[in-house]
Order: structure tokens, then sequence, then C-alpha cells
């Protein structure tokens, strides 16, 4: 799969959202305890396997782990990486302590659930490292765009559209998830403070397939609705569901950078619009080459630490009307399930670390 790389995403001054309060007063690692020759084993725990969004972001690791393999630096790359709930993903961790790795990089399923699990890695000198949502875990270095600004971002774009008054329903990923929490919760905020009205919504489980299902349902209980607010991993499900009701110029739709969505996007009439608001895969690429950095000997910056633990990296420039053309005409040659990606390299990162 051919990695789209974005504009390089700088460091941004908000804070990730974590939910619940952390119980664990440890700093973070500063860098790693060996040294600094390798070769070097690093951790992959991955407990959801049912999005391309987790398919491409396994995928844009191995592509960035294969050139420090290439030099001799990294040994292996261990993936845990399997539908599990909270407990199971704590046995992927604890599998990779046992292996004996020097680094874990984990989409957690949880943000505090698996606090003392992270713990213990770090107590035997692991460097963990939570992407594409953070964890409460203190010793743990949180790496990804802060997914309230991201979720906001399409809210207001959204509650703009609707305006007071508007009439909307939701269509979310996972209840309880923490990206799904912290997702939700601000875009909520946007709606409560426009006064937008959700009437309902619904968990798609990220997934297009029970995204057209549970829209399907919506439009068949509230046949009055002015909008959808959705996430991504179902944005192109909820799209097929109004189009085949023959709705898409009465209700507004928020959508993702993802080719499907884009595709059927661009097939539309000219006054037909959407926002996608993107969410890269690539961050656990970016995190392994933080961690490559740090377990040769590099120290990471604390000033660039939001919250004492969190690289929070920018989000790119939202698709809308009016750059639709220029990003589908770079993306149509993916498949459908490609999601519009950044990746920090071996360089980029090296702005977060202590420098000579």
């Amino acid at each position: 799969m051919r990695t789209r790389l974005l504009s390089v995403a700088a460091l941004a001054a908000t804070a990730l959202v974590a939910t619940g309060c952390s119980t664990v007063s440890n700093e973070p690692a500063a860098s790693g305890d060996g040294d600094g020759a390798g070769p070097f084993t690093i951790g992959i725990s991955n407990g959801f396997v049912g999005s391309e969004y987790r398919t491409q972001m396994i995928s844009d690791i191995e592509d960035a782990a294969s050139s420090y393999q290439d030099e001799g630096l990294l040994e292996d790359l261990v993936l845990e990486n399997a539908d599990t709930d909270v407990n199971g993903q704590i046995q992927q961790v604890r599998n990779l302590i046992n292996a004996g790795v020097d680094a874990i990089i984990a989409d957690p399923n949880s943000g505090s659930a698996l606090d003392q699990v992270f713990q213990e890695a770090t107590d035997q000198g692991i460097l963990v490292f939570a992407i594409d949502q953070a964890v409460t875990a203190d010793s743990v270095i949180n790496v990804g765009i802060d997914q309230a600004e991201w979720a906001a971002t399409s809210a207001e774009w959204l509650a703009e559209q609707v305006g007071e008054g508007g009439q909307i329903v939701a269509v979310n990923g996972i209840s309880g998830h923490p990206a799904n929490e912290a997702r939700y919760g601000a875009a909520q905020e946007v709606f409560d403070e426009a006064g937008v009205e959700v009437l309902t919504t619904a968990d798609g489980g990220w997934d297009q397939a029970t995204g057209q299902q549970q829209m399907g349902n919506l439009l068949a209980t509230y046949p009055e609705i002015d909008g959808v607010w959705t996430q991504d991993g179902m944005a192109l499900g909820v799209l097929q569901a109004v189009v085949a009701a023959g709705r898409e110029d009465e209700i507004v739709v928020t959508g993702e950078a993802r080719n499907g969505f884009l595709q059927l996007w661009n097939e539309q009439s000219d006054d037909f619009e959407s926002i996608g608001v993107t969410n890269p895969p690539g961050t656990g690429a970016t995190a392994l080459h933080l961690a490559m950095a740090m377990l040769q000997g590099a120290e990471i910056d604390e000033s660039q630490l939001v919250d004492g633990n969190t690289l929070v990296l920018a989000l790119e420039e939202p698709v809308t009307n009016e750059n639709l053309d220029a990003v589908w005409a770079e993306t149509e040659g993916e498949g459908e399930s490609y999601v519009l990606d950044s990746i920090l390299s071996a360089d980029d990162v090296q702005q977060f670390l202590v420098q000579d």
C-alpha cells in the first residue's frame, strides 16, 4: 500500500482528551534504558481489527519498521493484533512483556483500564506509547491527534449548516471506547452551544455496513431530521443509506477522509456538501520512529509534552467541497478503504527530542 503523505504535522498546543483520572504518578521515560546499539524488539498491541483504519495502521508500522530491520537496528516487530476486550488486551501487553520487547506501541481499548499493565511494562524499563487515543497512565507517552478537536471540527461545520434549532442524529463508533467518548463528548458540547438538538445516537461500530443499517433505521424513525453527525469508518454507509432514500439534497451529512466516502461524495451534485477530517493511521508509524530514536539514546524534549506525557499532532486541513477535486485526484488510484494519511519520518520526530 502506498502511503500518501500530507503536510508534515506539527505539535499542536492543545491536549488529547483522556477520560478518567490518572492513578499512576510515575513520569514517562525520557529515553530508553538500553545502550543505544540495538538491535531492538518492538511490540504492537491492537485490540480491534474490525476496521480498515487499523489494517492501514498496522501496514504503516510494518513499512516504517522495515528500514530499521534492513539497517540491523530492529531485530523483530512482535504483533499482538486481534479483536479482543480490555482483559484480552491486558493479556496482549503481558505477552509482549514476556517476549522481552524494548518498547510497546498500543492502540488501547480503554483510556484507563490498561494503566496497571502499562505500569508493569514501564517498571521493567520498557518504553510504552499509546497511539490514536490517550491513556491516563503518566508513565505512557501518548502520541496522536486531539480526538476532541477532530470531532469538534466537523460538528461545528454541521451546526453551521443546520443552524440553531436544527435536528440531527449521530452515528457513533463503539460506546465506552476512549476515542468514541472523547469525540462525541466534544461534538455534543458544540451542538449544545449552537442550539442543535440531537434526537438520538446509535452505535455503528466503525463499520460501513453497520453504519448503513443504523442510518436506515434512523431515517425510518426520524423522517424529519436535518443532519447526521458521524465518525470515520461509518460515513460511507451512512451516506449510502441517505442516497438510497433519495434524501442526499435534504439531509446534511458529515463525512470522512477515506476514499470510499470521497468517491461517493464526488458523484453527487454540486449542491451536495460535506466535510472529512483526517485521522491518520500513520500515527503508529510516527510513534515507531520516536521509539527507535529513544531506544538509541535520544531524550524526549519534555517542553514538547502536553500534560506531562502527551505529544499532540496537529490536524491536517479537512476535505471540503473547496479542495475535494484536488484530494480525490491524488487518492482515486487507492482502494476504497484507503484513509488519507500523515506520517512523521525519523527526521521529522527530531523536533520532539532534546537537541545537542
